[in-house]
């Protein structure tokens, strides 16, 4: 079985999941969406994601009913249990205490950060990964318009993870792991979506990479920090931000490369501002395909 086939076999697994989890999946299904034997798909699909099936489903609905007892009001436990295919709310509270640490109850009255289970689709995983190198070699930018607007940021706090040595995104997921995401998401009194981010020398400790992922949070949080995350403060600054056009999923490893090209080559002095790396974090969005990719920047006014 050729690697693309298997990858494929795997993301369709990935979208019946998706697309069925308030509903009952068998392994049946599943291998009848891949196309191949509920044997072989049960060892492709682990041997891609890292878990069973049913170990990834129940890791993803418990992870999305965490999600609902942390935003919706007066949610009563049992009812998100059976929402998300649990035979009874027993079941259900121990499942989610052993996958979080904490009750459902407690969990939605007081919700601290948890590592929720947010997986990657394995298509896009191969195609950035996989074949990462040869994609670099034939880039060639490919954007014909890019949206820039000067935001202001406030004061505020950000819960951030650090690496010992990473610059980039990659060498981050390979030092750190893939599922820090699912703690930053996790996070209730977030002020915006999590980020990845560039932190300048000022911002760092000694002995960490310029690569981070954080969540910025009020002023004045003073909840609790993910284990192995620390809380700083950083000032207001200005961001100029960059959204490049809509595109399709699995070709955001060229989206993201079109918009660093154009900050690359951007004069922001042109329109009254300068760069100013030492404000606040660079920092980038999670590539979306129906909004394009964003990233930002720190600028200054220039005087007069």
């Amino acid at each position: 079985m050729k690697r693309e086939e298997k990858v494929m076999a795997v993301q369709r697994m990935q979208d019946y999941i998706k697309n069925h989890m308030t509903e009952a999946i068998t392994l049946k299904a599943l291998a009848d969406c891949a196309g191949y034997s509920p044997f072989h798909c049960s060892r492709i699909f682990k041997e891609l994601t890292g878990k069973s099936p049913f170990d990834y489903i129940r890791a993803l609905r418990l992870s999305q009913a965490a999600l609902k007892l942390r935003d919706e009001e007066k949610v009563k436990v049992v009812d998100v249990a059976l929402d998300f295919v649990f035979d009874s709310h027993e079941g259900f509270t121990r499942a989610f205490s052993k996958a979080f640490g904490i009750t459902p109850r407690r969990y939605s009255k007081n919700p601290p950060p948890i590592k929720l289970f947010m997986p990657d689709p394995v298509k896009d995983w191969y195609l950035t990964m996989k074949e990462g190198e040869e994609r670099m070699k034939i880039y060639e930018k490919q954007i014909d318009t890019v949206f820039v607007q000067v935001i202001e940021r406030p004061a505020r706090k950000l819960m951030v993870k650090w690496a010992k040595s990473a610059g980039e995104y990659f060498a981050y997921c390979e030092e750190v792991g893939c599922d820090i995401w699912g703690v930053l998401c996790s996070v209730k009194e977030a002020l915006y979506e999590p980020v990845g981010l560039w932190m300048p020398e000022c911002f760092r400790p000694a002995d960490t990479g310029r690569y981070a992922q954080g969540v910025e949070l009020p002023v004045d949080y003073d909840g609790p920090v993910a284990e192995g995350f620390d809380l700083i403060e950083l000032p207001p600054c200005k961001m100029m931000v960059f959204q490049g056009e809509p595109f399709e999923d699995e070709k955001f490893y060229q989206a993201v490369k079109d918009i660093e090209a154009v900050i690359d080559s951007y004069e922001p002095e042109l329109y009254g501002f300068e760069w100013a790396d030492n404000d606040g974090p660079r920092f980038q969005l999670e590539p979306q395909g129906y909004r394009g990719y964003i990233e930002a920047r720190p600028v200054r006014a220039m005087d007069n």
